[in-house]
């Protein structure tokens, strides 16, 4: 057993987790080392701005901000329908996120003050998922517009809008993210799988290939804030109650393990220096939200109270 596999053993019987039957090996061609082993109370580089996130109450599901070094939360949304999927516009100053107001999956904005909330698309289609390109000038998202559900884009100013990807029509696709040069899109589909795996799209010319392996589930891809990364959600371990987040280097292939508790850890997104991710974890039983030093893997928990956390996203800044 290697060094850095001793220490996560040790941190995690003191942190009372051995006992759950960790697993203590490695994925092929993963650093174990890498891993983080337990939330702490250590110092975190305080984030200006805000998160943004969804958190479920009593069964109905909202848009929320807080301080992005955590603090007091602020809903943004409160229709009855569930409103979920957010991400932050390129300027800071709006949210689009997915509603089912009306029966089915549906765009919208809002301003991060609140107000008026803005139907996107105008439309009888289910979508939702969707990202904003890095100049704020285009929006990929989730259509069934064709009848089978693939990736669109739409060019704001001009309405033009066209297909992606498409995978055929038992095909699911999610999670899309563009890259910081506005060139790339990552998502994940289940395309020729039983289960997900992330996938690279070169938009200008369409192509697309696989970065995930083939011997696992894999989501909810982001790319790092250099573009030279992508963390992903593995769902290596053939549990309902476990999944582990990697980052995968775009140069060489090579991956890191960066979070392996032994529970569900989903939705990472980088800090806006890099220096760090958020993520949602059920390490202390419903989904919560933490940050993570990529340097060392010291982590702590942002949100408490009533209702599970997902999807965050950070807030551009000016």
């Amino acid at each position: 057993m290697s060094v850095g596999r001793v220490l996560t053993a040790v941190l995690l019987a003191t942190a009372g987790w051995l006992s759950r039957g960790v697993p203590w090996a490695a994925p092929v061609a993963v650093e174990a080392s890498q891993a983080s082993a337990s939330p702490s109370t250590a110092p975190v580089v305080r984030t200006a701005g805000l998160l943004v996130f969804e958190r479920t109450v009593d069964g109905n599901t909202d848009v929320y901000v807080m301080p992005a070094s955590g603090g007091p939360e602020r809903r943004l949304t409160r229709d009855p329908a569930e409103d979920a999927l957010p991400r932050f516009a390129p300027d800071g100053h709006s949210i689009v996120f997915s509603s089912r107001r009306g029966g089915d999956w549906r765009l919208y904005e809002v301003g991060v003050e609140g107000g008026e909330e803005r139907r996107l698309r105008e439309n009888p289609h289910r979508e939702w998922q969707a990202d904003f390109s890095p100049d704020g000038g285009r929006i990929v998202f989730v259509s069934n517009a064709d009848g089978a559900e693939a990736l669109w884009l739409q060019v704001l100013a001009s309405g033009r809008e066209r297909p992606l990807v498409q995978h055929g029509k038992r095909t699911l696709l999610g999670n899309p993210h563009w890259s910081p040069d506005g060139r790339q899109i990552v998502f994940s589909s289940n395309y020729g799988f039983p289960g997900h795996r992330v996938h690279l799209l070169d938009v200008a010319s369409g192509q697309t290939r696989r970065l995930s392996p083939l011997d696992s589930g894999a989501c909810e891809p982001r790319f790092s804030r250099d573009g030279a990364k992508v963390a992903y959600v593995r769902r290596q371990h053939l549990t309902r109650d476990r999944s582990a987040i990697v980052e995968h280097e775009l140069a060489t292939g090579r991956e890191s393990l960066i979070v392996d508790w032994p529970a569900l850890n989903y939705d990472p997104v980088y800090t806006l220096d890099g220096s760090e991710i958020a993520f949602v974890s059920t390490v202390a039983g419903e989904f919560a939200l933490y940050r993570q030093r990529l340097s060392d893997g010291r982590s702590r928990r942002l949100t408490s109270g009533r209702g599970p956390v997902r999807h965050p996203d950070y807030q551009p800044q000016d």
